[in-house]
């Protein structure tokens, strides 16, 4: 894993340097932004699903977690002594992190041919759905005359 370091402390106590730190974050985390390398597809209306290229890992070498609004992904090889005369397949360490919105669910995960399928599902407890009340005439209810109003 890469050595952290946080800046955030700095944004506190500066003034006039916002714009200076977000660029020193962002050149962080861009590195490590393209590993690896993944898609989200909309699967329906509230279906969704994470492909993210693994390939030369195992699925016990990956873990998931969903805690709260946030999924994180995993992996760490396990050491093998091998002697590469060219390594074109990285397999290094990752973490890589995803914002889920409300209500968002993990439902499956699978691997297979150097692919990790995550399936998502929003769903939204009846209690939060709209719903539609109907409009009823209220009982004794009084027509004022045309005439009389005028």
């Amino acid at each position: 894993m890469r050595n952290a370091f946080d800046i955030t402390p700095f944004w506190r106590s500066s003034i006039g340097f916002d714009r200076f730190f977000d660029l020193v974050n962002a050149a962080q985390q861009q590195a490590e932004a393209h590993y690896p390398h993944y898609n989200i597809e909309k699967l329906g209306e509230d279906r969704y699903q994470i492909s993210i290229a693994l390939a030369g890992f195992r699925p016990e070498e990956i873990s998931i977690t969903a805690e709260q609004n946030i999924l994180t992904v995993e992996g760490c090889k396990t050491d093998e002594k091998r002697q590469y005369l060219y390594q074109g397949i990285s397999e290094r360490q990752f973490r890589r992190q995803f914002n889920l919105a409300d209500y968002v669910e993990v439902r499956n995960a699978t691997f297979g041919n150097g692919l990790l399928r995550i399936e998502l599902v929003r769903e939204i407890p009846e209690a939060m759905k709209p719903r539609r009340i109907p409009v009823n005439g209220a009982p004794n209810v009084q027509q004022l005359d045309a005439k009389v109003a005028a």
